[in-house]
């Protein structure tokens, strides 16, 4: 098997936490960043920096096939620092369209790349109203009313895209993120995961796991990630010891 992962997304708050896993781990990660300012960060963590935007297909394809990865990771966002409220109307329509276009750039350009595992990155609260916790096949809810109907329906187009492709796709479903990076020093509603969880059940996919849906979030009674422990080894505890 090839040991190279593109990680799309390598500079967010969970690219910058898994890399250093993934690299401990042996594997030859790609990290792809929109900015040049970032390269040296990138290198610093052991990873082969690249500059390109999601939204330019074709040097997507370009690059992800120059990587040549086995895997290819879509840790891809555009949400503002500790989701500025004043920002965050703007930034919700930008992630919906890199969730929907981004993603069908990036999966077209592994297709291309010979890649064949897929591991993208999902949200746990975009959950319709239903007895809780949510379980993996509770439906989603893209007709919700305003920005929350804007946010369901990117992350339905996502995972719709992954799952159709002809890889070995998985899905993660993160709760709301806190820890290191992410501007929330503690869990702020039922459902979140750490960072560092977060990032660990993404390198557990690289090798574990069948394509599908997975939550991945504390138990708090919103979501369950049973699914995920049984199928990775998953635990919501898991820490890096690095920069807390």
């Amino acid at each position: 098997m090839s040991r190279t992962i593109f990680l799309a997304g390598a500079t967010g708050a969970i690219g910058r936490r898994l890399s250093p896993i993934l690299v401990a781990e042996g594997w030859r990660v790609v990290g792809a960043t929109r900015s040049s300012d970032k390269l040296a960060d990138l290198r610093a963590l052991g990873v082969e920096p690249v500059v390109v935007d999601v939204f330019d297909a074709a040097t997507l394809t370009k690059v992800v096939a120059e990587a040549k990865p086995d895997v290819v990771i879509h840790q891809l966002t555009d949400l503002p620092p500790a989701l500025d409220p004043i920002r965050m109307p703007d930034a919700l329509v930008r992630n919906a369209r890199v969730r929907d276009e981004g993603t069908r750039n990036l999966v077209a350009a592994a297709l291309a790349a010979g890649a064949r595992r897929f591991i993208a990155q999902s949200i746990a609260f975009a959950y319709a109203e239903g007895p809780l916790p949510h379980k993996e096949e509770d439906p989603l809810a893209p007709a919700a009313d305003g920005l929350r109907g804007v946010s369901a329906r990117g992350v339905a187009s996502l995972e719709r895209q992954v799952m159709e492709a002809p890889l070995d796709g998985i899905v993660l479903r993160y709760g709301f993120l806190y820890g290191p990076g992410t501007g929330f020093e503690a869990a702020e509603a039922p459902g979140s995961v750490h960072v560092d969880a977060a990032a660990k059940a993404a390198a557990l996919a690289v090798t574990a796991g069948a394509p599908g849906l997975y939550n991945i979030a504390e138990d708090g009674g919103a979501v369950t990630s049973d699914k995920a422990k049984r199928a990775f080894g998953w635990s919501a505890d898991w820490r890096s010891g690095a920069g807390r």
